[in-house]
């Protein structure tokens, strides 16, 4: 059988490696759109903190890998039409001349592109014009290129979100002055305001000027370089910069597949059931381009890497006569920023309570390790439970590098997973030794926080 796996980055790459690994017999092709197949994009803010060099680095496997695996990859080939009746894939290659790719199997992951949320100039601005946006290894080169032939010295970062963050941080590294526009009321809006002043708080120590409440409404540019206009607080503000980018979220690549047929849904993302099938006869899809089912929310759109490698996974095992499923995200994410940790899985109280939880949450300082061992910092957690069932819906996390944040969301995402109760996560059997822990860890400590908080009112006797 003849697969064909559209997309050189999570999804695709995982459905193809996935059909090799269970069918050694299938012909697996991989169409990719550009020259840099099974590339980190989630690593390239570390390559211009200089974290990660050189940018070859960047490679999950490298092409001879990947081909070492029984896959032959179609580079710099963009697909360009699905005949769903024929089986047949319309591609075209660099050179502008378009082919036919039969297949009995299709995988669709041509993930998702960069929004603009409507800024006007945005779209029609460029690397030439000092405009940038972050989605790929092409717009790596290009940033690239502009800071070593340009040195800017300034720049201006629209969003203030995972990949904004990183930025600053790498921009400021290389002694770039770093202003950051920020729509909402705080950073990092995926946390709770109070824990997002927290990172404005920790980048501005840093030297990074953040604009909250800012809408940004144009990008221009002039003579004199460019010029970003926002509305901060109702009040029109005009700021200038040699170097502007934009990581203000990214919206589902979907023409292919809508022109195919295939419905849209959350997002306008293409809607696949849990083995990855999208209705359309042996098309199966995965990844940023398509809906999520999240085990809190049901049906979503919640593009991750993480999850975009399950879902590829899953497509591709299906694809070749297997019957996996996507078992769910709980949206479980991460972000280093500067020398603090944030994290959060889950749902927040408004998320939780639009989704028809009885929700309400808590905030718990703890410390990382008992505090009379050396070097014990606090992590902040804010717990979100369902005060009717008592289960636990969320956990939003803050401490230091080093505090082991990151694996203790993970603790929280796996309670969630199991649908575990906050009481319950007290009685998780956790490591613990001084240097590292406490015998009640800073996650129980704040489920306990969070059942003391609840606990029903004792009954009055007579």
């Amino acid at each position: 059988m003849h697969l064909v796996a559209i997309g050189g980055s999570d999804a695709g790459i995982s459905a193809a490696l996935r059909a090799r690994e269970l069918d050694s017999s299938a012909d697996v092709t991989v169409v990719v759109a550009d020259a840099y197949p099974n590339y980190s994009i989630c690593g390239i803010p570390y390559y211009f903190s200089g974290d990660v060099s050189p940018w070859q680095s960047l490679a999950h496997r490298s092409h001879a890998d990947l081909e070492a695996t029984g896959m032959q990859l179609r580079l710099n080939s963009l697909a360009t039409r699905i005949d769903v009746a024929g089986r047949r894939l319309t591609i075209r290659d660099e050179r502008g001349e378009e082919s036919e790719l039969p297949y009995d199997e299709l995988v669709v992951g041509t993930g998702a592109l960069p929004a603009f949320a409507g800024i006007a100039g945005l779209a029609d601005l460029g690397p030439d014009d000092g405009v940038h946006v972050l989605h790929s290894m092409g717009d790596t080169f290009a940033l690239d290129a502009h800071l070593d032939q340009r040195d800017p010295r300034n720049a201006i970062i629209i969003g203030a979100g995972y990949v904004g963050l990183e930025m600053a941080e790498g921009f400021a590294g290389r002694g770039i002055r770093v202003t950051q526009l920020q729509r909402g009321p705080e950073v990092l809006s995926t946390l709770d305001p109070d824990l997002g002043s927290l990172i404005r708080e920790e980048v501005t120590r840093h030297g990074i000027e953040v604009h909250l409440n800012t809408t940004v409404t144009s990008v221009e540019k002039t003579d004199a370089g460019l010029l970003v206009h926002a509305q901060t607080n109702g009040e029109t503000v005009t700021h200038a910069a040699d170097l502007v980018l934009a990581v203000v979220g990214v919206r589902p690549n979907t023409q292919l597949l809508e022109d195919a047929g295939a419905t849209l849904g959350s997002g306008r993302a293409v809607v696949v059931d849990e083995h990855m099938r999208t209705g359309l006869p042996h098309v199966f899809a995965a990844g940023d381009g398509v809906v999520t089912h999240h085990r809190l929310l049901g049906v979503t759109y919640l593009p991750l890497g993480t999850t975009s490698h399950k879902q590829g996974r899953v497509a591709g095992e299906n694809a070749v006569g297997g019957s996996a499923r996507f078992a769910g995200s709980v949206g479980t994410q991460v972000v280093k920023v500067f020398d603090l940790v944030a994290a959060r899985t889950g749902l927040r109280e408004h998320e939780a309570i639009g989704a028809g939880y009885t929700a309400s949450t808590t905030q718990t300082i703890a410390d990382d390790h008992k505090r009379y061992y050396p070097g014990a910092q606090p992590i902040t957690v804010r717990l979100t439970g369902d005060t009717d069932s008592g289960r636990l819906l969320g956990a939003q996390l803050v401490g230091r590098l080093g505090t082991e944040t990151a694996k203790r969301v993970d603790t929280y995402a796996t309670a969630l997973f199991a649908g575990l109760t906050v009481d319950q996560i007290s009685d998780l059997d956790l490591s613990y030794t001084p240097p590292l822990g406490s015998p009640w860890d800073a996650v129980q400590a704040a489920a306990q926080s969070w059942s003391s908080a609840h606990a029903p009112l004792p009954v009055a006797t007579p």
